[in-house]
Order: structure tokens, then C-alpha cells, then sequence
């Protein structure tokens, strides 16, 4: 008795979508003999399918089931449906497939061969689901048919494993059209508006992003996901409701896992405990020797096994470089959670085993950070000790710091304190992350555990020690200290305890540099940057190139620090350093050397790459890149950007502690920003709480040496900001700090034009123009605004200067005139925000908002601008600024500058400034 049903096509979807990508890559099936549509369970397979072949007349279609692997029922219904599709053109075949009236499958198929000679018009023939079919001889049968079928045939399949069909073969002589999972996997836009269509509600691009990497584009978790939603519930979030994994669990089980026999569910179970593994890791975690065989006939039969040939991020792939080569796996980033759920309701009293087997495995793979991560989810102390111990210091010169944080923390105090090695990895760690405050009490309390076990580090480990203990004295601006236990833990290191000898030369360096010796800090730290790269000690030979280029900053050779800054960027590239906290520090002093020069925004693009780096798991240590965008923002003008600044430099400063260097930019920020805003109360508590260094022999003590002279300038005491200013002048020749030379003399005929003395303004500012031309210097200028322009300009053509003095002279005419130009109109963001929100707002506004650029361009054209003035000023094409002017004419329906300029003016007068 035949089932009708077995040969009709299923009943489409309500909430199908149409999916262009894939039915071009379907064009091309007429001159295919086999479309293979292969993957795992619910991609859609047979969906797609009925999609494809939805308008074509001459369709057979047979719904295969584990019954069928019997020959005769399987030849029967496969003849039935070739029938249906071609108007009974094989009634003898079906009459001899009906009666059994055939040797063999191979002469039945002889027969329907010769009948289907005659078919003038392109037929398909669907078998779906063929993975039921396990019978060799109807393997053999359709290898022959497939062989000889007449051109007007195309076979279609539908399967979750790859059919013995000789498709190496076909796909060789191009007869194959293949559909995997990859192209049937949803991408971003066909998850929009699958979720569009399933639940009526638009998903914004980084929820839908979110979402299809959640499911790695697998439909049906998307439906199930889908079927949670609330089509009437407005505040409905898939980033907040996961999918029901009891449905998912469910789908899984009666779909894939119940379908396996007992020994391959436990072995996808225990491979589960890693995300990534080959076989000779299977085999250490399963305890299975055969695990590529079996690895490899897993992923043929589609059980969501999808096989690893290269990592995305660069950290990784330093780390992963063993996927290069040989046989690696992964599961679906949901089916690795379903079998993790098995595992641990399954088989609970192995996890902490199957851990442990995972970090040998990973060791075996020379990967120790994954080791030691498995380590301690195995919470195997003594196995994680041994790895910190062997490999720990190789893992803190690779940047794992996260990874050595978490084992560190795991540890009990009887571990971690038994072994020197560790407590001072541990202090290490916390130098490393910018954590200084911890780093003197986690060595004070080391001293006092191991005191109380008897622990006594050796001569060599005590030399290590205080190579650190030296590095926080100079944290903590004592370099004498400092000093002295980087001379002592020199003595006693060889050349075999490499790290802490290159701490050790880095902070002679560094106490140099504090102590205005920069000749020999530069020495010192060039010699640093070699023997850590030699000993490829990354983190150290970083730090040793940012303190070069501080030094050359400070020393006045402005473009070599700059170079210094390029090569630490590439180094950072080559050894996937980007997320060490140094990362942020070079940064930063890029952002700095780049605000020096007046390039506003690509020194804003460097600190707030900064604040990136950084993230919010170290928000204190965001003061420095604060402090740059607030200067930035004064620079341009930009006070209600600058106040949400101050509001978080104000914030940290109440909340952490900072050394000198950062405290002193931060004052730096609050001082001109109090300065603008007139403010001079803020200033007055400021003078009478912050201190007064005794010597400015660095360029952080003469910074809070400037901070001073200007806050004395601000409330009026003129007398104390000369004294302030001559100190700093002096200091800076004596020590060779050409840069904050430069710096002081600007403020000093700042001073001066203040006070009416202009004569000598203008040797102060001959003297500044010099200096400028080695330093580059411009944002100091810019800080003094309509008080050091008429100064510049009486100086520009003076005969004292050279030509190249004048020429930077009237660059910096230029830079503070375009600033006094962008402060002129009030179209800033506080405007925009009055006038947007405002009752009276034009609708036009609020339909079609102009971007922050054409806002900008519109300032411009109302302070009278031309278009060439305005390309001048933002330093972009003349053909970008008629872009933008068009436009915003467009947005506003205006048709001139004219009509530009008078509503500008209406929106101004409208609220009232």
C-alpha cells in the first residue's frame, strides 16, 4: 500500500523569505545532474528548495523516511514521483518496479533510463531527507542512475550527510551544485526580516548582528527564538530573552543526539569541555583512540561539527597558530552549549576531570593560556601552579595578563605563597595594568606570608623583587629610592635572570629622566629596548620606546619622537600587543605630540582609541585621555563638550589616586576650562590645595609648574606668575627641556601683553618662534588666544626672525584666527540641542537633521566664510565642502548663501544669544 502523502511536496511556510542570494547561486542547476543541499538539522533545506522550484512545472517530489531503505519501496516511490513530474511517460518502469519484474536495481534503472530519453522539457526529480538511506545496493543503484542520467534531468537531494553518491566526481567534471550550511546559514539582512516577518517588529542592526552570531545564522533557532517574542509587547528584546533552551534542548535531542548510539553521545559530551580541539586532543580528553576517524565521519553526517582552518582576531592566531596545520574542530556555538548542558546534567562527576584532561591536552598543543584556563575551571591547584611556574612568565610576555589574573586569584593563599615566583607575578601583573596603587601593599604582604612560612626567597628572587620594589618607588616620585634597589638588583642578577635586569636598566632610565639627566635616560632606555627584544620581553622593550619618545619630546626633536611613536605602533602590530594597557599610553602620547601640532582631530581619534583600549574595566585609569579630550575641545572652542569632560576627569580625581604626571594633566584640563568659564573660585581652591614642586626638572613638574603660573594669572596674582614662570625658565635650560622652554616663553609674553609690556612680549615670543621651529609647537598658541595672536603678528615680519621662524609664525596666525573663527558662532552642541528640542523648531529640523559636519559647514558660511575658506579650515577638498552645502541647502529648502546666512541669524535671535 503506497502513501499518497510521501509523494507530494510539504506545505510552504507562512513566514518564509526570500532569499535572492542563494537562488542565483541556482541558476546555473538545469546544467547540473545533481543540486546537493547538505546540512545539519534545520537549515531549511527542504524550504529552499520548495522556494527554488516553486514556479517550475515539472517537478517530482518524494518525501524519504527511514522506512525506505527496502529497495523495492525505495525504486517504487522514486519511479511514482518521476511519473507525477512527467504526465506517466514511465509506465512500463513503474509496472515492472510495481510487479518486481526486474533482475536487478541496475536493469530496472536501465529501463527507466531509456524512457526518460524521450523527455523533451527540464524535469527535477526531490528526493528529501536521502540521509535516511543507508542501503548500499540503493547507493550503488543511484551511482548508476546518476551516471547516465539524460541531460533534461536534475536530480535534487536534500541531506544531512554527504550521500556515497561519487559527488567528488561530479563536482571535478562541474556536474554538482552544492548547498552547505554556510550558505544557508541567515546572514544580517535575511535575519531582519525573517524576525520582521515572525514577530512584526523591526530588530536594529546591532541586535540583529548580535543575534545571527548568537545563532551562526541557524533558522530554526531563529524561529524558536521567534516564537518567544510578543508581536504586541513593545519593549520585547532578544538581546534580554535567549532562546528557551528547553525548546531548543528539546529540538536537539529528538532531532540529532536521540538518533546516536550511547558511546558516540558520551564522546561529543567530553569533547565538548573545550571549544576548539583536533584529535589528538580527543583522544587525550575521551580516551578514545580512534577520535580522528570518528571526528571526521561525525562531521559528514552533519552533527554540527564544522571543521577550523583559521582564527579571526590577531590575538588569537598568536595563540592558535597550531590551526595552521592538522584536523581541528569546533561545534555550533549552540549545539556546544546543548551538549555542555548534557555533560553537566549527564555526566557531573567528570567535569572536574574533563578539565583537567583538557589543560594536559592544551599543553600538549604548547598552548598554556588555555591550559591554565581549563586548569582552573578544574579547580586542579596543583596542576595550575605548575603551569604558572613553567610557563607563566612566557604568558606575561605574550599579554595574557587576564587569563594570569584569574589563575592567580584562584589559587589559596598556601599556593600562591609557597612560591616567590608567583607573588611577585602576581605584583607584576598588577604594575602591568596600570594598578600601581596595589603593587607596594601586594609586595608588603608577600613579605609578611612568606615570612610566616618560612619561605625565604633566594639571593637571585630577592634581586627580582627589588627590581620591582624599584619601579614602584619611582611610580611613587622617589627616584633616589628607586635608585638605590634597581643598583641593588642589578648586582645580584646574571644575564640569565633576563626580566628583571631589563627592569632593573629601565628604571635607571626612568630615574634619569626624572632627574633631568635625559642624555643618559635616553642611553638607558635604548639599551632596554635591546635587551628586550633580544629576550623578546614585549611588554618591557614597549615601555622602554614610549619613554624614548617622551624624552625626545622633552629634549625638542619633536619628529623623532614621532618616528619612535611609529615604530612602537608597528611593534604593537607584529607582536598582537593591542590590548596591553601600554597600548593606551602610546596613544595618549601620540594624541598629545599631535594636539602640540594642531591636528585636533586626529589627536581626539587617539585618546578616544585610548579610552578603548582601556574599557571599562579600568575606568580610573582613563583620567590621561580625558585630560587630552578636554584640552582638545577648549582648544577648539567647544565648551559644552569640554564641561562632560571635566565632569569625568572631577570624577576619577575624587575617586583614585594619581601619580604627579597624570594629577598635573588633569589640573592642566580643569585650570584652562576654569579659565574660560570664568570660574576663578574653582581656581583660588585649586592654588590652596595643590602642592608646589621643588624643582621642575621633568616635563610632569613643569607642567604643574605651568598649572601654577597660569592659576596665578587667572585670579591675578601676576607678581607670583612671573616668579612661577622664571623658576620654570630656568629649570628647563639647566636640564635641556628644549619643549617645555618652549612652552614657558609663550605663557611668559602671554604675561607680559597682559600686563602691557610689549616689548617684552615680543622677545619672549622671538624666543618661542625659534624653539617652535624644531618643536612644531602650535596648541600652546592657541591657549592664549586673542591675547598671544596681536603679539605673533608684530613679531611675523620682524628682521630677527628667519624665514622659516616667519613662515611658522604665520601658521600659527592662521591656527588661532581659524579657532577665534569656529568660537565666533554658537553652533555648537548645546545649540543644536536648544534649537532641536525647542517648541519653535523649524519641522524641517526635525525631519531631516543636518549631520555635525554640515552644522559646522553652516557656522562657517554665517561668520562669512567662502567655500575656500571653509575647505581651509577643515582641511578638506573644496569639492567635499559643495557637497556638504548642498546639502544642508536641500535639508532646509534654501537656495543660497544668503538665505543660509538669515536663518542662521533667526535660529540665533530665536534663542537668544
Amino acid at each position: 500500500m503506497w502513501i499518497p502523502s510521501k509523494l507530494v511536496r510539504p506545505d510552504r511556510q507562512n513566514h518564509r523569505i526570500i532569499r535572492p542570494r542563494i537562488l542565483a547561486i541556482l541558476k546555473q542547476a538545469q546544467q547540473a545532474k545533481l543540486v546537493l543541499f547538505r546540512t545539519p538539522a534545520g537549515y531549511g533545506k527542504t524550504t529552499m528548495v520548495l522556494e527554488w522550484l516553486d514556479n517550475e512545472p515539472h517537478v517530482g517530489w518524494f518525501n524519504i523516511d527511514p522506512s525506505d531503505n527496502d529497495s523495492y519501496r525505495f525504486t517504487n516511490y522514486l519511479i511514482q514521483a518521476l511519473n507525477q513530474a512527467l504526465d506517466g511517460q514511465c509506465e512500463n518502469s513503474q509496472t515492472l518496479a510495481q510487479h518486481h519484474q526486474y533482475t536487478s536495481l541496475h536493469a530496472l534503472f536501465t529501463m527507466l533510463l531509456g524512457e526518460l530519453t524521450a523527455i523533451s522539457h527540464h524535469t527535477y526529480l526531490v528526493l528529501d531527507d536521502y540521509h535516511h538511506i543507508h542501503n548500499e545496493d540503493i547507493h550503488d543503484a543511484m551511482r548508476f542512475f546518476l551516471k547516465h542520467l539524460p541531460t533534461t534531468i536534475t536530480l535534487v537531494l536534500t541531506s544531512r550527510s554527504v550521500p556515497p553518491l561519487g559527488t567528488a566526481n561530479l563536482r571535478v567534471r562541474e556536474q554538482l551544485v552544492e548547498i552547505d550550511h554556510q550558505q544557508l546559514a541567515f546572514d544580517n539582512d535575511e535575519t531582519a526580516r525573517f524576525m520582521a516577518k515572525r514577530t512584526g517588529k523591526l530588530l536594529d542592526d546591532v541586535t540583529v548582528k548580535h543575534l545571527r552570531q548568537y545563532v551562526e545564522g541557524w533558522p530554526s533557532a531563529l524561529q524558536l527564538i521567534a516564537m518567544q517574542s510578543h508581536p504586541e509587547s513593545s519593549d520585547w528584546d532578544p538581546n534580554t530573552t535567549p532562546p528557551d533552551h528547553t525548546h531548543l534542548w528539546e529540538y536537539l535531542i529528538e532531532e540529532v543526539f536521540s538518533q546516536l548510539d550511547p558511546d558516540t553521545q558520551i564522546f561529543l559530551m567530553q569533547c565538548s569541555i573545550v571549544e576548539d580541539f583536533n584529535a589528538e586532543m580527543a583522544c587525550i580528553i575521551t580516551g578514545n583512540d580512534d577520535a580522528l576517524r570518528r571526528l571526521e565521519q561525525l562531521s559528514r553526517l552533519g552533527l554540527f561539527i564544522w571543521p577550523v582552518r583559521t582564527v579571526s582576531s590577531a590575538a588569537n592566531r598568536r595563540l592558535f597558530s597550531h590551526y595552521e596545520s592538522g584536523h581541528w574542530f569546533r561545534f555550533h556555538n549552540l549545539f556546544a552549549e546543548f551538549l555542555t548542558h548534557q555533560r553537566q546534567s549527564r555526566l557531573p562527576d567528570q567535569e572536574a576531570q574533563l578539565h583537567s584532561l583538557a589543560a594536559q591536552a592544551w599543553l600538549n598543543q604548547n598552548n598554556a593560556n588555555l591550559a591554565l584556563h581549563h586548569a582552573s575551571l578544574g579547580h586542579n591547584m596543583a596542576l595550575q601552579v605548575d603551569i604558572l611556574l613553567t610557563h607563566g612568565w612566557t604568558l606575561f610576555n605574550q599579554g595574557a595578563l587576564e587569563a594570569l589574573d584569574i589563575a592567580i586569584d584562584s589559587l589559596d593563599d598556601e599556593a600562591l605563597y609557597s612560591h616567590p615566583s608567583l607573588c611577585l607575578m602576581q605584583a607584576w601583573l598588577a604594575q602591568s595594568q596600570h594598578r600601581y596603587e596595589e603593587v607596594a601593599s601586594l609586595l608588603d604582604y608577600a613579605d609578611q606570608q612568606m615570612a610566616l612560612r618560612k619561605i625565604a626567597p633566594s639571593t637571585r628572587e630577592q634581586a627580582e623583587f627589588n627590581a620591582l620594589k624599584a619601579q614602584v618607588a619611582i611610580n611613587q616620585n622617589q627616584p633616589n629610592e628607586a635608585l638605590e634597589l634597581a643598583e641593588q638588583a642589578l648586582s645580584f642578577l646574571d644575564n640569565t635572570t633576563y626580566q628583571s635586569r631589563i627592569v632593573a636598566t629601565s628604571v635607571v632610565g626612568e630615574v634619569n629622566h626624572v632627574l633631568g639627566d635625559l642624555s643618559r635616560a635616553l642611553s638607558m632606555m635604548q639599551q632596554t629596548e635591546k635587551l628586550a627584544r633580544q629576550y623578546q620581553i614585549y611588554p618591557q622593550a614597549l615601555w622602554a620606546m614610549l619613554q624614548q619618545s617622551e624624552i625626545l619630546l622633552a629634549q625638542g626633536y619633536a619628529q623623532a619622537a614621532y618616528e619612535v611613536q611609529d615604530n612602537a605602533f608597528q611593534f604593537i602590530k607584529e607582536h598582537h600587543l593591542q590590548q596591553l594597557p601600554l597600548h593606551e599610553f602610546l596613544l595618549r602620547i601620540r594624541g598629545q605630540l599631535l594636539w602640540c601640532w594642531n591636528q585636533l582631530e586626529e589627536s581626539e581619534t587617539n585618546a578616544l582609541l585610548g579610552l578603548e583600549v582601556l574599557g571599562e574595566g579600568m575606568r580610573s585609569k582613563h583620567l590621561h585621555c580625558y585630560s587630552l579630550l578636554a584640552i582638545i575641545a577648549i582648544s577648539r572652542g567647544e565648551i559644552d563638550k569640554a564641561s562632560r569632560y571635566i565632569s569625568e576627569i572631577q570624577q576619577r580625581i575624587n575617586t583614585s589616586t594619581f601619580h604627579v604626571d597624570w594629577t598635573a594633566h588633569a589640573s592642566a584640563a580643569l585650570i584652562l576650562y576654569w579659565q574660560v568659564s570664568g570660574d576663578t573660585d574653582a581656581v583660588e581652591q585649586w592654588l590652596a590645595n595643590t602642592s608646589n614642586p621643588k624643582e621642575a626638572r621633568n616635563h610632569f613638574t613643569q607642567l604643574q609648574w605651568r598649572n601654577i603660573v597660569r592659576a596665578n594669572m587667572i585670579i591675578g596674582q601676576e607678581k607670583l606668575a612671573l616668579q612661577g614662570l622664571n623658576f620654570l625658565i630656568k629649570e628647563a635650560t639647566t636640564y635641556q627641556l628644549v619643549t617645555d622652554l618652549n612652552r614657558a616663553q609663550v605663557l611668559q609674553a602671554y604675561l607680559y601683553e597682559h600686563q602691557n609690556q610689549h616689548d617684552k612680549a615680543d622677545k619672549c615670543m622671538q624666543r618661542a618662534l625659534k624653539l617652535s621651529s624644531q618643536t612644531g609647537m602650535v596648541g600652546n598658541y592657541l591657549l592664549g588666544g586673542e591675547l598671544i595672536l596681536p603679539v605673533v603678528k608684530r613679531v611675523a615680519n620682524q628682521t630677527a626672525l628667519s624665514d622659516a621662524e616667519k613662515f611658522r609664525a604665520k601658521n600659527i596666525i592662521k591656527a588661532i584666527e581659524s579657532v577665534q573663527n569656529s568660537r565666533s558662532v554658537h553652533f555648537d552642541e548645546e545649540f543644536i540641542k536648544k534649537l532641536t528640542t525647542s517648541t519653535h523648531a523649524p519641522e524641517l529640523i526635525r525631519t531631516s537633521p543636518l549631520t555635525s559636519r554640515e552644522w559646522q559647514v553652516l557656522g562657517l558660511i554665517y561668520s562669512g566664510l567662502s567655500n575656500e575658506q571653509i575647505a581651509q579650515e577643515l582641511d578638506v577638498a573644496g569639492t567635499t565642502i559643495k557637497t556638504h552645502i548642498r546639502n544642508l541647502y536641500q535639508k532646509l529648502n534654501i537656495a543660497n548663501r544668503k538665505e543660509a546666512i538669515a536663518t542662521a541669524e533667526h535660529w540665533l535671535n530665536m534663542l537668544g544669544y
